[in-house]
Formats: structure tokens, C-alpha cells, sequence
């Protein structure tokens, strides 16, 4: 009786475990993915100012924009959704938040971030530029700087939230959580290119425009297939969040300040850039497994 009362209860969970989402038509969750993008990227541009990007006017309104936004983005989630997912899960789950796992998904995608930069990292440790992570000056004066916070916070903060915690639940509707990981970060790439205007506002050639766009998309577009990732596979908001705000603080690897190294260093830092990089690739699926952050929901499909 005992094993028969197993096998029942078994058979009751089994389902939740693996079954897929409940589906939605690929032109709604796409079309409400392509919506939230050009409302993001536009509310950017709604206000009439002079100043460029990194005036503290101009990132305070964005600032204000954004922020709007993503009291919206949410509405699409549910009001698009489907309801026996509505009625199934929590609406706060769908978006990432939840408690279960929570510490994983904090502690390692930023672990794993960290070592996809261990190069950069080596580098900085011989300028000595780490020793002002302990310098409280450093982070009064980075608290105090409004670009600081855009980059690291706000930025991460906003981006995030909209194109994972409120795409991800949508496009996973329609496709399989492989395919939704290549398109929504289609969506962060494109968002990005509205940076060619402003360079051209700027007076650059439209030709070096046009070059810096394409380079922005690529990057972008690669760091985006890695943050949905995060959120597919972890099923929390706060491990993209980390993950880019890393990102935007390690920015890409100075070269020029690779070879400024002695020569031994600089061998050094190679060996830990191709290490780090084979290192995060072989690592992504393994620290990831969502089994780790208790994650039934978003991957369940292998």
C-alpha cells in the first residue's frame, strides 16, 4: 500500500514537472514583444531636450521614462498570458521573483559572470585597480555619479525587467525554451541601435555610425542570448540583473592595457581569457541546472 501511495503521488507532480507551458499564438507573443521594444526605446526620445545622453537632464527624464515602462511591461505579461497559466502560477513567479533558489541564482550566475572575465580581471588586479573596491570614496563618489547609476543600475535595472522578466514569459508560450532564448534577444539588440541616431545628432559619419551600430548589435545581441538564458534556466529575474550589471561594469577588454603588461603578465592574462572563456562555456549548462534554483516552470524541455 505504502509504494502504491508513492507511485500515486509520483504521478500527481510528475506532470507539473515536465508538461510544457500552456501555449499562445506566436503573432501575440511576438507582437507584444515587438511592442514593449519600440515603447521602451521611444520612451527615451519623448522628451524634447538639447542635451545629449550623458547630460544628468537628459539621464534623469529616462530615468522617469523608463521607470514608466516598466509599470507597464507587466500588464502585458498578464493580459496576454494565457489564463490556465494565470490560474496555474503565481503572476509574480512568471516574472522571476520568487523565493525558492533565490540565493543560488544570486550567487552563482555571478560567480560564472565573473569568470567569463577572469582575463580582465588579472589585468585590473596588476594595475591595482581593485584596491579601490574598498575604498569608500570610490563608492561615495560612484552613488554620487548619475552615469555610474545608469550603467550599473538603472540600466540593468530597466532592461531586465522588460526584455526577460516580461518577454521571456510570453515568447516561452509560444516556442520551446531553446528558440525563445535565440529570439527575445533579437528584440535587446535592436532596441540598441536607436544609438546611431544619436550618434549622428553628434556629427559622426554615418558610415562610423552605421559600423559602431552593427558592433553594438553584435555584443548586445550575444550578451542578450546569455541573459535569457539565465532566465530560462533559473527562472529568476535577479540572475540577468547581476549578470548585466557585471557586464556594464567590466565593459570589453581593454587590449590596449593587456599589452601595456610585462611580458609574463601579459602571457598570463591570455591564458586566463581563453581559460575563462572554455571555462564559462563548459560551465553555463552545469551551473545553470535548474534543478539548482528549483525551476519547474520555464525549462522543461531538454
Amino acid at each position: 500500500m505504502d509504494n502504491m501511495s508513492e507511485m500515486a503521488a509520483e504521478s500527481t507532480t510528475l506532470p507539473h514537472m515536465t508538461e510544457a507551458l500552456p501555449q499562445i499564438p506566436v503573432l501575440q507573443s511576438v507582437g507584444c514583444s515587438f511592442v514593449l521594444a519600440v515603447i521602451y526605446v521611444g520612451s527615451l526620445y519623448v522628451w524634447n531636450t538639447k542635451h545629449n545622453r550623458d547630460h544628468p537632464t537628459t539621464i534623469k527624464r529616462r530615468f522617469a521614462s523608463v521607470s514608466c515602462v516598466m509599470l507597464i511591461a507587466p500588464l502585458f505579461v498578464y493580459f496576454f498570458s494565457s489564463p490556465e497559466l494565470l490560474q496555474q502560477e503565481p503572476f509574480p513567479k512568471l516574472l522571476g521573483f520568487r523565493w525558492h533558489g533565490l540565493w543560488q541564482a544570486i550567487v552563482i550566475p555571478y560567480l560564472l559572470t565573473a569568470l567569463l572575465y577572469a582575463g580582465p580581471i588579472f589585468v585590473n588586479m596588476q594595475n591595482e585597480s581593485w584596491r579601490s573596491y574598498f575604498d569608500v570614496d570610490y563608492w561615495r563618489g560612484s552613488l554620487g555619479n548619475i552615469i555610474w547609476i545608469r550603467n550599473h543600475v538603472m540600466a540593468p535595472l530597466s532592461e531586465e525587467f522588460v526584455f526577460r522578466a516580461c518577454m521571456m514569459p510570453l515568447i516561452l508560450q509560444s516556442f520551446t525554451p531553446l528558440t525563445a532564448v535565440f529570439i527575445t534577444p533579437l528584440f535587446f539588440g535592436v532596441a540598441h541601435l536607436h544609438h546611431i541616431a544619436e550618434r549622428l545628432s553628434l556629427g559622426v559619419k554615418l558610415s562610423a555610425a552605421l559600423m559602431i551600430g552593427l558592433f553594438q548589435f553584435t555584443y548586445t545581441t550575444l550578451f542578450g542570448f546569455y541573459s535569457a538564458y539565465l532566465f530560462a534556466r533559473t527562472g529568476h529575474y535577479i540572475a540577468p540583473l547581476l549578470a548585466h550589471a557585471v557586464c556594464n561594469h567590466m565593459g570589453l577588454p581593454d587590449v590596449q592595457d593587456l599589452w601595456q603588461q610585462d611580458l609574463w603578465r601579459r602571457v598570463v592574462a591570455c591564458i586566463l581569457y581563453l581559460v575563462g572563456l572554455a571555462s564559462w562555456i563548459y560551465l553555463l549548462p552545469i551551473a545553470t541546472e535548474p534543478s539548482l534554483y528549483d525551476n519547474k516552470l520555464y525549462w522543461n524541455v531538454k
